[in-house]
């Protein structure tokens, strides 16, 4: 399973993953400039959820200034099925 980026699809669904920056397999490496054309990438879309809350806090001495600020990322988990080269 992968973590990426929010995926606007629905769970359950296939995608083609078609920007590939590098394939590898045995002796064959081969590396994009700056995707590689004939390899693509299927996957079946798991979950979309909410990655672990971030905090991020700033203090000015002797201002009795501060700010905090939290966020919590939207992912999407992704089963890889197929590497087509």
């Amino acid at each position: 399973m992968v973590e990426a980026g929010r995926i606007k699809e629905k769970d359950g669904k296939d995608i083609v993953l078609d920007k590939v920056l590098l394939y590898a397999k045995g002796a064959d490496i081969r590396i994009g400039q700056p995707y590689l054309k004939d390899v693509k990438v299927t996957a079946k879309i798991i979950d979309h959820y909410l990655g672990d809350k971030v905090q991020a806090f700033q203090y000015r001495i002797r201002k009795n200034s501060a700010r905090k600020v939290g966020y919590r990322s939207k992912l999407t988990s992704l089963n890889i099925t197929k590497i087509s080269a």
